[in-house]
């Protein structure tokens, strides 16, 4: 059943949020013919769903956007009390601190007593960083959130041999200088850490060899990455043979557009637990595309189908990426360290603050979610900003809130409320995007309405089953044009109903609304 938009409001009146069907009607599988929409749930477990599939990844960006140093505040010597609860709100799984800045970064001059720290200058993104926030900073956002901790390391520059001879002298890390960062993290005895005023190890066990190294002409071949990766991760896990490394794997240069992830797994792939690739280049299809600058709001309609097209791509790659990790017989997991639309102007679209991206998001998480069995870090917006919009939390600058993005809010969304093990879902309008997992005697549904305009009613049956009672948490905007900013902060957070129970429960979703559906069961 489908209603419009106009439609809506007394149909939703004559509901009250849900309905059910009676406790005695037969199992599941009886049903599948008489009742249209419906949308059936096996609860067997399929596979482990990744802690770590909704992450974000911290980078400072200079002058571009200051948002390292935004959420730092000087007068208490601590981060922001705002920023951390917007954080704690989103509950990231883990945390990458990493980026381009890595082909420059030298990490033992942001640590120790701050007086001492040098400022490093930002070669990518203009201006200087104080490196007031270096590893110790970084390891407490971390636990203040409940997220591990991801380090990107300099990777001998990713090739780059301009960052050898700068004005401000060689900024190239080698293997050896990667190591010690793994003992400076991770070795109990560790000398320059216990003079730091840090006792306990930081405990970090992810880290990344490698960022973009691929992408463009100037750096590294595949060959001689492939090389270095082998070096790098021997001197790493010399010091510690309990982390778990994450290997560059994505397109390479213009003479080798081949994927470099077969080459790295077949000749370092013993080292490596993660392949790494960027989904940055979610870039319109259409030519005369409205998804540049604001044309969209003269025809957000067209603008959510573009979007809604332009999802497509993500699990081509995966697909595409998948096939050649099989290939080489390997069990590395993909990691997806950076990712977001890529829309004109660079990095600073003004729909990407409103909901007229949520679906979009909500798509690329489930998409992400329904790989789980090889994806297993996966991030849909860069982490905090100031400026650009393409970040899962904006920050009002010199002070003030912190607020999530249409895309940190589905991930928000997502994250807190997932099961363990993805299980199959099959059915249903064609309008909902969905993916399903379990915890327990809990099934948690992630659906995305795709619909611009029309609603879209489903029954969910769970196989075997029956259902004793559920919820709903759901962001259904009036507007798709909903904007959020810092004087309308909380304008996509979810509102709770309830459902159920019975054999099968009905629940009518608004138009672009994006939705968690909770259902307790128990063996019919």
């Amino acid at each position: 059943m489908k209603l419009t938009r106009r439609q809506l409001p007394a149909t939703f009146s004559r509901m009250a949020g849900s309905s059910s069907l009676a406790a005695g009607m037969a199992p599941p599988a009886a049903l599948t013919q008489s009742m249209p929409g419906l949308v059936r749930i096996d609860p067997t477990p399929l596979f482990p769903i990744s802690p770590y599939l909704h992450m974000q990844f911290m980078e400072p960006l200079g002058v571009t956007d200051g948002s390292v140093e935004a959420c730092w505040d000087y007068d208490a010597g601590n981060w922001r009390s705002d920023f951390i609860e917007a954080v704690q709100d989103l509950a990231p799984g883990a945390i990458r601190w990493g980026g381009l800045l890595s082909r420059y970064y030298r990490w033992r001059e942001a640590v120790g007593p701050v007086a001492g720290r040098r400022p490093m200058r930002n070669y990518a993104w203009g201006g200087w960083e104080t490196n007031r926030v270096g590893t110790a900073e970084f390891v407490e956002l971390c636990r203040r959130t409940n997220a591990a901790p991801i380090l990107c390391v300099n990777f001998l520059s990713d090739g780059h041999r301009y960052f050898a001879r700068t004005r401000e002298g060689n900024r190239t890390g080698d293997a050896r200088e990667a190591a010690d960062w793994v003992s400076y993290c991770n070795d109990p005895d560790d000398t320059a850490r216990r003079r730091d005023g840090a006792t306990a190890p930081y405990g970090v066990k992810l880290w990344q060899i490698g960022n973009e190294t691929s992408y463009g002409d100037a750096g590294f071949t595949r060959s001689e990455a492939i090389a270095h990766t082998i070096a790098f991760a021997r001197e790493m896990r010399g010091r510690d043979p309990s982390i778990r490394l994450i290997g560059w794997g994505d397109r390479g240069r213009s003479d080798d557009p081949a994927i470099w992830a077969a080459d790295m797994l077949r000749q370092a792939g013993e080292y490596l637990d993660y392949i790494a690739i960027h989904m940055m280049q979610q870039i319109p299809q259409r030519q005369d595309t409205v998804l540049r600058g604001r044309a969209y709001q003269d025809d957000p309609a067209r603008a959510w189908a573009e979007l809604l097209e332009m999802s497509h791509g993500i699990e081509a790659r995966l697909l595409e990426l998948e096939e050649v990790v099989a290939a080489q017989g390997s069990q590395a997991g993909i990691a997806v360290t950076e990712g977001h639309l890529s829309l004109a102007p660079h990095n600073a679209n003004p729909i990407l603050e409103e909901w007229l991206t949520g679906a979009y998001h909500a798509r690329a998480l489930n998409t992400y979610q329904r790989h789980g069995a090889r994806v297993r870090i996966a991030t849909a917006a860069d982490f905090n900003c100031t400026r650009w919009t393409v970040a899962a939390v904006r920050m009002q600058v010199p002070r003030g809130v912190s607020y999530l993005t249409p895309a940190g809010s589905v991930m928000r969304l997502f994250g807190r409320h997932n099961g363990e093990h993805a299980v199959a879902v099959t059915g249903g309008p064609s309008d909902l995007d969905m993916a399903a997992s379990r915890r327990g005697n809990r099934i948690f549904l992630h659906v995305a309405n795709l619909s611009y305009d029309v609603a879209a009613e489903a029954r969910f049956a769970i196989d075997g089953c029956a259902i004793t009672g559920g919820r709903v948490l759901e962001i259904a905007p009036e507007r798709p044009r909903q904007v959020v900013t810092q004087d309308q902060p909380n304008v996509f957070a979810p509102r709770e109903k309830p459902i159920g129970p019975g054999q099968a429960v009905t629940w009518r979703f608004p138009p672009t609304a994006v939705s968690v559906v909770e259902l307790d069961f128990k063996q019919s």
